[in-house]
């Protein structure tokens, strides 16, 4: 037991209680995802229902393992890398628009040859813009009244990436939105200046909305969520009929009836297989699992020395919180369908390494501060990094 916990001493920096959140996630995500893919992989894979198990196992190892390398790195290298990563979002964002793989309507995914794994560019620009933001945020804390030097930069880089978003997918574009609005506020931006940004972001959006694919889904989707007169849509017909059916402790482990007939049980609509099978109990501890992911982040954001590595920590912890809890708000009927899947529990190909990425950045924050924090006295931030500091 000494070696193993020196060897975890050695290798997993960071928060502990974040790693261990993380660790708990993908043993709960491998158990549902098993359980809510029994009917695809049936009928997909001549009755293979392990196939899917192995995949989903494999994507997680994979998140986890990128995760670790991202962790690794002096999170300072971030604020570079970031403008690289949204410079090679924007075609990236195009290219899935015009010539991705179409799916409901949508045409938001690209296939990577060789490995013909399927890949959604905005799961790198929303990597990319919140560091960024973060970045541009930091460097002017200086001047974070000036419109022309603060809010100008911040508000085109946020108005193309979720400009060029929304017209593929309305609802990861506004969770984006929503998220460096948080980072502007966290950041010291004037209010007038956001509401400026607020202004902006509604004629920006109304454009890609009305010009995209996605004007008539949304409309539908918020017309079906606020008149009370129409039917309920079929899917959230169901993930009510799996909650109600759950009980406080579920039908237990595989014992789904609804994974047979919700469209996307491993995906969307995953919140509502985990309370059927889990009972209430089950979706208490998965919202308390969240709740405690966004305290440890937050508590990054407390430690950190300087403005950017808090900044980062909270942009990302808040991203991957807020989208758990509009999928989980929608589950139980308190918003419009959005088709956002479950961050770290939902099915996904590389959406779970991008998430992986993410929560490794938030840790290499946490471990980053008071292992590479030169002693020269002046802020973390702007101190030149080392070669010999970049990984531990």
């Amino acid at each position: 037991m000494e070696i193993v916990k020196n060897w975890l001493q050695r290798n997993l920096k960071g928060d502990p209680i974040l790693w261990a959140i993380v660790i708990l996630f993908s043993l709960i995500s491998i158990a549902v995802v098993y359980s809510a893919t029994g009917t695809l992989a049936y009928k997909k894979m001549s009755g293979n229902t392990e196939y899917f198990l192995f995949k989903h196992s494999g994507l997680i190892v994979a998140g986890l393992a990128f995760m670790w390398l991202a962790h690794r790195i002096d999170y300072r290298y971030y604020s570079r890398l970031s403008l690289y990563g949204l410079l090679l979002s924007v075609p990236l964002l195009l290219f899935a628009y015009l010539l991705g793989g179409e799916t409901n309507g949508a045409s938001r995914w690209m296939t990577i040859p060789v490995i013909n794994q399927t890949f959604q560019p905005s799961d790198l620009a929303k990597l990319a813009l919140i560091a960024h933001v973060a970045s541009m945020l930091s460097r002017r804390q200086q001047n974070v009244q000036d419109f022309r030097t603060t809010l100008l930069p911040v508000m085109l880089w946020v108005g193309l990436i979720c400009g060029i978003i929304i017209l593929s997918n309305t609802s990861t574009a506004l969770l984006l939105f929503g998220t460096c609005l948080l980072l502007m506020f966290i950041g010291r931006v004037p209010l007038k200046q956001m509401a400026v940004m607020v202004a902006i972001g509604a004629v920006v959006g109304g454009i890609g909305l009305s010009t995209g694919q996605r004007l008539k889904t949304a409309q539908s989707r918020l017309e079906s969520f606020t008149d009370k007169s129409k039917p309920v849509p079929f899917q959230l017909e169901h993930s009510y009929i799996a909650i109600a059916t759950g009980g406080i402790t579920g039908k237990g482990p595989g014992q789904s009836t609804e994974r047979n007939i919700l469209p996307h049980p491993y995906s969307d609509f995953i919140y509502a297989v985990i309370i059927e099978e889990y009972g209430l109990a089950g979706g208490v501890i998965v919202l308390f699992l969240y709740l405690a992911f966004l305290y440890r982040g937050l508590k990054t954001v407390m430690n950190s020395y300087g403005a950017f590595g808090g900044l980062l920590s909270a942009g990302l912890s808040f991203s991957l919180v807020l989208q758990a809890m509009v999928n989980m708000g929608v589950a139980v009927g308190l918003g419009p369908i959005t088709g956002l899947p479950l961050p770290l529990l939902s099915m996904g190909g590389t959406s779970l390494i991008f998430t992986g990425i993410s929560i490794g950045i938030i840790l290499s924050v946490s471990r980053g501060e008071r292992e590479v924090r030169p002693m020269t006295g002046e802020p973390a931030d702007t101190v030149r990094i080392p070669k010999k500091t970049a990984y531990a």
